[in-house]
């Protein structure tokens, strides 16, 4: 059996213990990022979408540092949009701010079904989950 080691980001290790999930997992050399939402510090959701996006990749990129990695090794990522005939376009005008130089990882987006997905916050429309 392989081993597993957890990655906590720095200060939010109590919110993710209360939630009974790990932000991540690396083992046999990969890291196994859980989805991030655009929360703030203490957990509550961010209202403002722009924002939302940008603490959502803030977040990821406290989990990737916890581990000794960047965006630029990350190799595929899955975003989960509520209403992405809405959100899109804005999300996706964020995202090469956070992306970074090519070769870009691979991407699978994918909208947020109509009756809520169990285990996604209803409060967040913005869930990147990533391998690095």
């Amino acid at each position: 059996m392989s081993h597993r080691d957890v990655v906590f980001p720095a200060g939010r290790q109590a919110l993710y213990e209360s939630n009974r999930y790990s932000p991540a997992i690396r083992s046999n050399g990969f890291l196994f990022v859980s989805g991030q939402v655009g929360s703030r510090e203490d957990g509550s959701p961010e209202p403002d979408f722009e924002t939302q996006v940008r603490r959502a990749f803030d977040n990821l990129n406290a989990v990737l540092a916890a581990a000794g990695c960047t965006f630029d090794d990350v190799i595929d990522v899955t975003v989960f949009l509520v209403d992405p005939e809405t959100n899109f376009e804005k999300a996706w005008a964020i995202v090469p701010e956070y992306w970074g130089q090519a070769p870009h990882p691979t991407l699978t987006p994918a909208a947020h079904c109509a009756s809520r997905v169990q285990g996604l916050p209803a409060s967040g429309r913005h869930y990147p989950r990533t391998l690095a």
